[in-house]
């Protein structure tokens, strides 16, 4: 498979070759959904949080005696019963996070970057770098790409003036190829990736 390779100025400069083990070839959904679902795990805060009978104010004495009284027998008012009370079973601060298979999420990755190809929604580029860590600058750059909505820039080592610029405007997300992830790829409109970037994900997601 043959993409076409572009500068920042968007005028092609050439063509590159790219595996279809890699970029091609049947798009497993199921894999890129274990992905996504795994990650969105891993992000949960996980911070909600109930308080018990032994959490909750009040009082620990008996609010009346055991017989005689002909109301129901109680032995605290913090007992889950009363509107007062704890509750039974409520969540506690945790980790969502689980152990997923290193094949599957290079599995799920590559995927995501077949169904982008597929779609034609990757734009591979030369390179990308800023002379000057100014947003302003990224926004001419991405307007002469021709780039609207959520954009993905990938690079191997992303420029550092470029990811300054960018970090003000919110549909524009930067990483690097060891960071990226199907859910970056998937959440995406557009995906711009260095031709750099290409040849190292061709080695790293290779079958």
């Amino acid at each position: 498979m043959t993409v076409d390779v572009f500068d920042s100025r968007n005028e092609k400069v050439g063509a590159l070759e790219i595996s279809d083990e890699v970029f091609g070839g049947q798009v497993n959904t199921d894999v890129i959904w274990e992905a996504v679902v795994h990650q969105n795990a891993a992000d949960r805060r996980g911070t909600a949080a109930t308080k018990t009978r032994g959490q909750v104010s009040g009082t620990g004495k008996k609010p009346w005696r055991q017989k005689g009284t002909g109301r129901a027998r109680v032995g605290s008012a913090r007992n889950p019963l009363w509107r007062t009370g704890g509750t039974v079973f409520g969540p506690q601060p945790r980790s969502y996070w689980y152990r997923l298979p290193k094949k599957v999420v290079r599995g799920g990755l590559r995927a995501a970057l077949r169904q982008s190809f597929r779609d034609e929604v990757v734009m591979v580029v030369e390179r990308l770098a800023l002379e000057e860590p100014r947003t302003r600058h990224a926004v001419e750059l991405l307007g002469r790409l021709d780039l609207g909505g959520k954009t993905l820039l990938v690079d191997v080592n992303p420029d550092l003036n470029l990811s300054l610029a960018v970090r003000n405007l919110t549909d524009v997300k930067v990483s690097s190829t060891n960071r990226l992830s199907a859910r970056d790829v998937v959440d995406a409109n557009r995906v711009v990736i260095t031709r750099g970037a290409v040849e190292r994900l061709e080695r790293v997601l290779a079958p």
